[in-house]
């Protein structure tokens, strides 16, 4: 992976806007590029566009939208930029922040209305740092639903979309413009396109095992939970061309893996009531705060595991999503009739449990918090019949990245954008600060779906202007 000088190109086809990455960012920019009528091309390394998006649940905070409104839904970009800040503790790019939580909503009703995306108003319960409901999401709240669809409007579009593509090298210039690219197909054949603008939307490094531990390693040992693609190839090629990273640190974490199934078991289930367990039968942090942070407190536990434990009432709730009814049929989760079935089946202690289940139900009586800052309600409290799933933490992509500014180009030391690159999704700075504990349910998508419309859109406009 590396810069290759310009004058040794010899490219076998030009471009107006070249993509590298079709995951949810490299399918926004090329749709919004697409609309200036410029010829527009994405290579994907893998032989169909999945990407990180495609292991999300493909939900999309969006702030103002049109389906917020059509249910009263009282939001701003002001009161999202709020809750990111609150969330990262202002340790962010302000006007990135601003700049997406104020397109935030129109991302929504253009994939809605333009594209026909079918998303809808995510309701009955609010995500950990939304102060409202602001979360779109596919029928099946599933990502590879929304890679789905984003392929379909792709493919409407007639946007070439070149698979078992991986880029090897770029072409660049001694001030650092890009003139196309080099990649090797499925044959080991390698093929040049040049372009005139390159957007990188090749996500993050979490696939990349020595820079995790660089850059991560408290969640070293977390079980990966990502596209194995995520080899850190934008921010090396990023930094061969003097560009600033930030927040390298920085990752989304997930406390809520099913152990030995590799199903992640989404947090509603905590946010509506349900609590985490070590082997112990103790509670040991406060898990509604977010489960990003929360997957360090897991693996910290003995094996590196919990138990989430729950009810049939948010049983009933969580089939909603499809990746719990994955769980389901895999055999993931435990039920049983009474405290001392499910206890038994998950080899848990059954009078520390049942001393927990007290102590909650005593707080929640209270109005107190427990020890870890966490409220419970009396409507909330678990009760007969019971369900239980095993999980450890997991790490499902970073956060850090390139440095861009509000229009999604990268930036030098300077903060000086480079002459003709853009980065969006995993490959670019997110807007988490600079750990685990900042980061907001859906910044993932809304800087993979927002910051690759908004580099597309400008992307275009700079070329159309000279």
């Amino acid at each position: 992976m590396s810069i290759l000088p310009a004058e040794q190109m010899n490219a076998s086809m030009d471009v107006d806007i070249l993509i590298i990455g079709a995951g949810g960012c490299g399918l926004c920019a090329a749709l919004a590029a697409s609309e200036s009528g410029l010829e527009v091309a994405v290579l994907e390394r893998d032989s169909s566009a999945l990407g990180t998006t495609s292991m999300s649940t493909g939900l999309i905070p969006g702030a103002g939208s049109e389906l917020q409104r059509a249910a009263d839904i009282n939001d701003s970009a002001q009161t999202f930029a709020a809750d990111i800040n609150k969330k990262a503790a202002f340790n962010t790019n302000q006007n990135v922040v601003d700049k997406l939580a104020a397109e935030s909503g129109c991302t929504i009703d253009w994939l809605v209305n333009q594209y026909q995306i079918p998303l809808t108003l995510v309701t009955g319960f609010t995500y950990p740092g939304h102060s409202v409901l602001r979360m779109h999401g596919m029928p099946g709240r599933s990502g590879q639903e929304l890679m789905g669809a984003l392929s379909q409007a792709v493919e409407d579009q007639q946007i070439p979309l070149v698979t078992d593509a991986l880029v090897t090298d770029l072409y660049a210039d001694d001030d650092k413009r890009v003139y196309g690219v080099r990649y090797k197909d499925p044959d080991g054949e390698f093929e040049v396109i040049g372009c005139r603008t390159l957007i990188l939307a090749c996500c993050g490094f979490a696939g990349n095992q020595d820079m995790v531990n660089e850059y991560i390693p408290e969640i070293s040992k977390g079980e990966f939970f990502g596209h194995p693609g995520n080899k850190g190839d934008a921010i090396r090629w990023g930094l061969s061309l003097g560009a600033k990273t930030a927040d390298m640190h920085a990752y989304q974490g997930h406390a809520g893996l099913a152990k030995g199934y590799g199903i992640p078991i989404l947090w509603p289930i905590i946010m509506e009531g349900g609590i985490q367990l070590n082997k112990h039968g103790q509670r040991f942090s406060n898990e509604s705060l977010g489960y990003s942070e929360q997957a360090v407190n897991v693996l910290q536990q003995p094996d590196a595991e919990a138990w989430t434990f729950y009810d049939e009432r948010l049983h009933e709730l969580m089939l909603d999503f499809t990746d719990y009814q994955h769980a389901l049929e895999a055999g993931a989760i435990f039920q049983a009739d009474t405290l001392e079935e499910i206890c038994a089946q998950c080899k848990l202690d059954t009078d520390q449990v049942n001393k927990t289940l007290n102590e909650l139900a005593q707080l929640a009586e209270s109005g107190k918090e427990d020890e870890y800052g966490r409220q419970f309600s009396p409507d909330k409290l678990l009760q007969a019949p019971y369900r239980a799933v095993k999980v450890t933490g997991a790490l499902f992509h970073t956060q850090g990245g390139l440095e861009v500014d509000e229009h999604a180009r990268v930036v030098n030391d300077d903060e000086q954008p480079l002459p003709n690159l853009y980065a969006g999704g995993g490959a670019a700075r997110g807007i988490s600060g600079s750990g685990a504990d900042g980061y907001i349910a859906g910044n993932g998508l809304l800087t993979a779906t927002t910051l690759g419309r908004i580099a597309g859109q400008h992307a275009a406009q700079s070329i159309k202007q000279g």
